[in-house]
């Protein structure tokens, strides 16, 4: 009975100390989102821009793991986000935070519901949970499958920036662009797409060419920034996405997803069309870009 008693606190004692000591969070959080990843990584990310956290860079090791600093009055949180895609609108989430300079105190408090990180942790996902929810309701991506891709030739300017300064970027080329191909008789032919040639999600850069599809010819005009090349056919994943163009990539992590569990291998270059013209406004949400992402050539043995 002895060695039974003195086993027992012998296990007790090194399980208390591993909790005190070793385990690396102060406190765990879990929740499902009804979206898939790449808007929870996106949103995570506009939170901590404008949501009163620390002034720094999200530490992004993939799309699915992300951790940051959050200030909570005069302690610094470190917040440890995993993300679990589980079907197609809809992913698991869970936080995994500490507090490097009351870890211990955090630890001893939490069995009588006295931690000061709970609560704090608890209000800031809260209000996490707040924006991403309106975002949801700000957008929609409709998954339509496989789809060719149509040629044209086409006019463009190269523009190099971020994801979100993505819509700006066109708006801030749109009138240059249109007006050469115009003023110089070139009859268009087509809605403006972009045409995403470099994205870098680990710090959610890209370069894109902004494009006017036109009919070839010898009236096209001789600038600088403006170049003229062929899209040619090709077999393409296709989403419908109606909102914002801001976040119009949206669409990019939706087909990313859908090629991953539907075993597609496809090419990360994103391709957007866009029927609408925001200087109109009106409700967003019936705006609408057909978006792609090209299926990659397997190529012959």
């Amino acid at each position: 009975m002895k060695k039974i008693l003195i086993g027992t606190l012998a296990i007790t004692g090194l399980a208390l100390v591993s909790y005190l000591f070793i385990y690396p969070y102060d406190y765990i959080v879990r929740f499902k989102a009804d979206t898939f990843p790449g808007t929870i990584n996106q949103s995570i990310k506009l939170w901590h821009d404008t949501a009163g956290v620390m002034n720094t860079e999200v530490e992004q090791e993939d799309l699915y793991n992300l951790q940051q600093q959050v200030q909570v009055g005069d302690s610094v949180h470190i917040y440890n986000w995993s993300i679990e895609p589980l079907t197609d609108s809809t992913s698991t989430v869970v936080v995994k935070v500490k507090d490097p300079e009351h870890s211990l105190m955090n630890k001893i408090k939490a069995p009588f519901g006295a931690s000061v990180i709970e609560k704090a942790t608890v209000d800031k996902l809260e209000e996490f949970l707040e924006g991403l929810e309106q975002h949801l309701s700000e957008f929609r991506v409709t998954i339509v499958g496989e789809e060719e891709l149509k040629s044209t030739y086409y006019a463009y300017t190269t523009i190099s920036t971020t994801q979100l300064r993505k819509a700006a970027g066109m708006m801030d080329n749109i009138d240059f662009l249109g007006l050469a191909l115009t003023n110089a008789g070139v009859e268009l032919n087509g809605t403006p797409f972009v045409e995403v040639t470099e994205w870098n999600q680990a710090n959610d850069s890209i370069t894109f060419n902004f494009c006017f599809p036109i009919i070839r010819s010898e009236k096209l005009p001789n600038h600088p920034r403006i170049k003229y090349k062929r899209l040619f056919e090709k077999k393409a994943l296709k989403a419908i996405y109606n909102g914002n163009y801001i976040t119009s990539d949206r669409a990019w992590y939706a087909l990313s997803d859908y090629a991953e569990r539907n075993d597609i291998s496809v090419e990360l270059n994103p391709i957007e069309f866009f029927y609408n013209n925001p200087n109109m406004g009106g409700d967003a949400l019936k705006w609408r870009a057909d978006v792609y992402l090209p299926i990659a050539e397997i190529p012959e043995e």
